[in-house]
């Protein structure tokens, strides 16, 4: 391989990791899963150009969020080597990058699903960017601005095929608004020092270990009657009922058990990892009893 090709190669493989592929993937579970839950019918090019074009809203706010965070992301170990705070590429092609993809999903959303899908995309890039990302530095309740954007994927895929907000899309929305809120919180314990040393705010640092723990408990106590509510609502049937009850009860009583028994960094990297797993046998319960619709 020649050194441009080389070049080259390196560039597009930082510009894709500007996008966070991984954390993409999850939202573009999640909204496929809106669209399949949805009730009415879903063509086979709609679909594909709203995940495309939801893919690339999400990749812009990640390449956003990455030229925003570039300092403080050379203290953590996880971020240090991505292509900004290791000096592999200049500020201004990811902020352009990020504003490029941005300028080109809107409309295909708009277009390719309808206006209220671009909306919602607009209004979780920009909480994302100019709400979230700030607040970051400023105060742990950042966590719960953070939440919205992440939880409008799957809304948005409902809004694709139905072209409305109603009972059903605001329940799968609430169920992840509330998931990421455990997921976060664990994240932040297990990483306090980096938080601390890249001057980013959590729940950790502001409350402590304990108030940590107990938000935890609390958010799950929560989260689980909201994950009742696609049955209850006819989305899904009585094995995903099944499902939902007894994920969330194993969830609760992992974080129950943390709580009580004053667990620390192992302990919050299993309730990670376990959110993963909840999330994903969640969905895919949701989706393998999907209600029929006339």
């Amino acid at each position: 391989m020649s050194a441009r090709a080389e070049s080259l190669s390196t560039t597009a493989s930082d510009l894709i990791s500007l996008t966070k592929p991984r954390l993409s993937s999850l939202v573009l579970i999640t909204t496929a899963g809106g669209m399949f839950l949805a009730p009415g019918p879903l063509d086979t090019v709609r679909a594909l150009v709203t995940l495309l074009a939801t893919a690339g809203t999400v990749g812009a706010a990640n390449a956003l969020n990455c030229y925003w965070e570039r300092h403080s992301d050379q203290f953590m170990a996880r971020t240090r080597n991505r292509p900004l705070p290791s000096g592999r590429m200049e500020p201004s092609v990811a902020l352009w990058f990020g504003i490029s993809l941005a300028a080109v999903s809107l409309p295909a959303l708009a277009l390719g699903a309808n206006v209220l899908t671009a909306f919602l995309g607009l209004i979780a890039l920009l909480s994302y960017v100019l709400a979230y990302t700030p607040l970051k530095a400023r105060t742990s309740a950042a966590m719960l601005v953070g939440g919205v954007p992440g939880a409008l994927p799957p809304l948005m895929g409902w809004t694709a095929v139905t072209n409305q907000v109603d009972a059903g899309g605001f329940a799968l929305f609430a169920i992840l608004f509330l998931w990421q809120m455990p997921h976060f919180i664990a994240i932040a314990l297990f990483r306090k020092e980096e938080y601390a040393a890249a001057g980013l705010k959590s729940v950790p640092l502001e409350r402590g270990d304990e108030s940590s723990r107990a938000q935890i408990v609390f958010y799950l106590v929560a989260l689980i009657p909201m994950s009742l509510l696609p049955f209850q609502l006819h989305i899904a049937g009585t094995w995903y009922l099944a499902a939902a009850v007894t994920l969330g009860l194993s969830f609760l009583g992992l974080g129950a058990w943390g709580f009580f028994r004053r667990l620390g960094k192992p302990w919050a990297r299993q309730t990670f990892f376990y959110s993963l797993i909840y999330l994903t046998g969640l969905f895919a319960a949701m989706t393998l009893d999907r209600v029929p619709r006339g």
